[in-house]
């Protein structure tokens, strides 16, 4: 294997050592005949991309599919994110998972495959976004059940200002307010981003947003009403900001007196959430906006996957589904 890596942790260097001694040897034939086959079912319901009717076919014995009408071919992988890699398919979601389900960073996954750092980077940003985009389809064939209150919460997290951009950061006269509370952003874009949260049963869904304002906490509710249906019952803990998404039935925990109230209300599954994503983004050791937004929606919703017992096929499934946008 080929490893490209500078600037390693202590575990990067020595799970690059492991790799070298081959103890971890990637075998992913299982795993790219299910690929290939879930991508050919998707793409049998799907529009040819030549002529746009429904009449797709494929065979069990070659990767190339094609139209009966028109008698277009091309290959399963056309317009899902394995089109066009470096990576085959299977190291495209070995290579996803080991980002979106460990701790390990992009740094050290990328050790385990015969690619540098960057092809690995960017496969993983272009994979993720069409997960986040497929997501949206799978669940609503797998959520039926919208009956449940929906917890809301929100905590701060600072994000790396101008990474990758010019001009760097300037020390403190970045503008930002580096001090804990409700107010996020008061400054340059990339100092102090808000994380909000909410859960319906299995459901999470978190957006980075630059300030706590009604509208911006609204957004997340939105998507949660379109995933799981009406939200008929909303939790939170008594935040001001919460005051102008009105609600039906809103029921309150102030957490100055309880975390749980003799009803049963709490907002633990959020505060839950919490407690998992931090130690999750501080592998990346800083983000961008744009970074820290694609990354916290990233992970809820395999926290989502993982919690409603959806298993790998379901994960495939989510980039599958992307042939119908």
């Amino acid at each position: 294997m080929r490893l490209c890596v500078n600037n390693q942790t202590a575990f990067g260097g020595m799970l690059q050592h492991l790799v070298e001694l081959t103890s971890i040897v990637l075998r992913p034939e299982p795993l790219d005949a299910e690929i290939e086959r879930r991508c050919k079912q998707a793409w049998k319901e799907a529009p040819c991309p030549d002529c746009g009717e429904t009449t797709v076919n494929a065979g069990d014995s070659s990767p190339r599919l094609w139209c009966s009408n028109c008698r277009y071919t091309f290959t399963y992988t056309r317009n899902t994110p394995f089109e066009g890699r470096t990576l085959t398919p299977e190291e495209v979601i070995i290579a996803f998972v080991l980002y979106a389900d460990t701790l390990l960073s992009i740094n050290q996954v990328a050790q385990l495959f015969e690619a540098v750092y960057d092809t690995v980077h960017t496969t993983i940003r272009e994979v993720e976004a069409a997960f986040e985009s497929g997501f949206h389809l799978l669940w609503t064939h797998l959520q039926e059940d919208g009956d449940s209150p929906t917890q809301i919460d929100e905590t701060g997290q600072k994000c790396s200002g101008f990474k990758g951009q010019t001009p760097p950061r300037d020390g403190l006269s970045r503008g930002g307010d580096g001090e804990p509370g409700r107010s996020r952003w008061e400054g340059a874009p990339g100092d102090t981003m808000t994380l909000v949260g909410a859960c319906r049963d299995t459901l999470r869904v978190i957006r980075a947003e630059r300030g706590a304002k009604p509208d911006e906490l609204r957004q997340t509710l939105d998507e949660v009403e379109i995933l799981t249906g009406k939200i008929d019952e909303l939790w939170h803990d008594g935040w001001r900001g919460y005051a102008p998404l009105v609600y039906d039935n809103e029921k309150v925990v102030a957490h100055s007196e309880e975390f749980v109230t003799d009803e049963g209300v709490h907002v633990n599954q959020v505060e839950c959430l919490w407690s998992l994503v931090n130690p999750w983004l501080q592998k990346f050791r800083g983000l961008s906006k744009p970074g820290l937004e694609q990354s916290v929606r990233t992970y809820g919703f395999v926290r989502t996957l993982n919690l409603a017992g959806v298993p790998l096929s379901g994960l495939i499934d989510c980039f599958a589904v992307s042939v119908f946008r």
